[in-house]
């Protein structure tokens, strides 16, 4: 096993529950980060005779027979296999969506009492094992459940779930043990890289967990809340989370700035009691997740690019938007639309400060090829690599190329939603039996080939703008 090559730290994720988003669909979101800056990530369907009926771990050696009869499902995998698949996130044929994973953070207590398995499931595994066989989030959550207290993982991961109706959130405990939270409609979540459920009600049907989970915290003495004279509660972060100095520095501030911007206001980016659950107070749209999900503390002095404040405090915090994104996904199940049409992979490549995030039909039979073909090598006809270096070029001189990347995504969604609008209309007169599968997939193939063409032309204009203002240059003025 090969465990340099496990991502630790890594990821953000934002979680929206059907009341709580503008068109009444629940969302799961994550930036897949990593440890390297380039890492590229290809977006593939899985057809069921596709899905293999045994599976073995690359890094941990975990072998074991999967169910028969699996769902299709879109994945995000790695382009280089070496080191396992990491399908990251995708949704299937039932219109259940997943993503895994986001690592978390736990303490030496649980470690002590239900140490990790070192060939047990982790990030590499988790998709491939849970995805092609749940028919809804809580299934997912209970499959999942049921998979770490049989193999154990290796490492402390939060999952995301959802269906049309559902979001849960589950994150791993120790070696076996774990506990999963359904996220209330009207509201939303922030998880960066700690444990991050708090109050935890074991009485009440929402929040699921391992089945000694309760009788491990007490027998132990590990609730640091439990007063006596004073009513019991259990708020997870504090017993199994680590609440480290690197919390106050990696992962707190994150999920402030975040909270600030969907509404939630906290003056202390520091603060390690900001809640896991907040209700909305206003309706978050898919290009809300999308500014989250590539900010860096944007009109603070803790903004890398700002030009008023010291070095110092635009390096002191770690920002959501990282050149460590290998890609971004919102999951949406929509409520509005034929059933066909409901799933939606909005995905993005590369550093997320200069992409876009483009609305893949998740009801298709194959990929656009700009997006499925990713290689271990520099390939400029491909859109992680376009976008990353596009990205490269923005970062060079962020505050000269800005504008551009502002009306560039304005423009491009708009007409990505425009053909988004034109499909949607086109399946309307469907019923639940018709197969569009064709017609979805050529609806991607169009958005793919729109993207492409957008990230190509602002990829020339920063070149064209660029070039006049190089150091490697010299005016007579004449």
């Amino acid at each position: 096993m090969n465990s340099d090559k496990r991502r630790k730290g890594s990821c953000t994720t934002i979680l929206v529950g059907k009341k709580a988003s503008l068109d009444g669909s629940t969302m799961i979101a994550r930036n897949d980060d990593g440890h390297e800056a380039l890492d590229p990530q290809r977006f593939v369907v899985v057809n069921p005779e596709d899905q293999p009926r045994h599976y073995t771990a690359v890094l941990s050696g975990l072998s074991l027979d999967l169910p028969e009869n699996p769902l299709r499902y879109t994945a995000t995998p790695n382009a280089d296999l070496k080191d396992g698949i990491w399908p990251a996130a995708g949704i299937n044929s039932e219109n259940v969506a997943m993503s895994a994973t986001e690592t978390i953070t736990t303490n030496s207590r649980v470690l002590g009492l239900d140490p990790y398995v070192e060939n047990g499931l982790g990030e590499e595994d988790i998709v491939t094992l849970v995805l092609p066989y749940i028919r809804s989030a809580r299934e997912g959550v209970l499959r999942l459940g049921e998979l770490l207290e049989t193999y154990g993982t290796y490492e402390p991961n939060g999952i995301a779930f959802s269906d049309q109706n559902d979001v849960y959130w589950l994150e791993t405990i120790g070696g076996h043990h774990w506990a999963a939270v359904r996220i209330p409609d009207d509201s939303y979540v922030v998880a960066p890289n700690r444990m991050n459920i708090d109050i935890f009600d074991f009485e009440n049907k929402d929040y699921l967990c391992s089945s000694d989970l309760k009788a491990l915290i007490e027998k132990n003495h590990l609730n640091p809340d439990d007063f006596g004279g004073y009513e019991t509660h259990y708020n997870l972060r504090h017993i199994f989370g680590s609440s480290s100095i690197k919390d106050s520095v990696y992962n707190n501030p994150r999920t402030w700035y975040a909270q600030n911007f969907l509404g939630e206001k906290s003056d202390d980016p520091q603060n390690a009691e900001l809640p896991f659950i907040c209700e909305a107070t206003r309706k978050i749209s898919v290009e809300d997740v999308k500014f989250v999900l590539s900010s860096h503390f944007e009109n603070t002095k803790y903004d890398v690019y700002s030009t008023t404040n010291t070095k110092a405090q635009g390096e002191l915090f770690r920002p959501i938007g990282i050149n460590r994104n290998h890609s971004m996904h919102i999951l949406q199940i929509r409520n509005h639309v034929v059933k066909q049409a409901a799933g939606v992979q909005w995905l993005a490549f590369g550093a997320n400060t200069f992409n876009h995030i483009v609305p893949f039909y998740t009801a298709i039979s194959d990929t656009p090829a700009c997006y499925r073909d990713a290689k271990t090598t520099y390939d400029p006809t491909n859109m992680y690599w376009l976008s990353a270096t596009t990205a490269v070029l923005g970062d060079s001189n962020y505050n000269l190329f800005v504008d551009l990347r502002d009306s560039f995504a304005l423009e491009t969604m708009g007409k990505l939603r425009a053909i988004q609008n034109q499909t949607d209309e086109e399946l309307s007169v469907l019923t639940e039996n018709d197969d569009c599968t064709q017609q979805l997939t050529q609806a991607n193939e169009k958005l793919a080939a729109i993207a492409f063409q957008a990230q190509t032309a602002l990829l020339g204009k920063m070149v064209v703008l660029g070039s006049a203002h190089m150091n490697l240059r010299y005016d007579f003025n004449d």
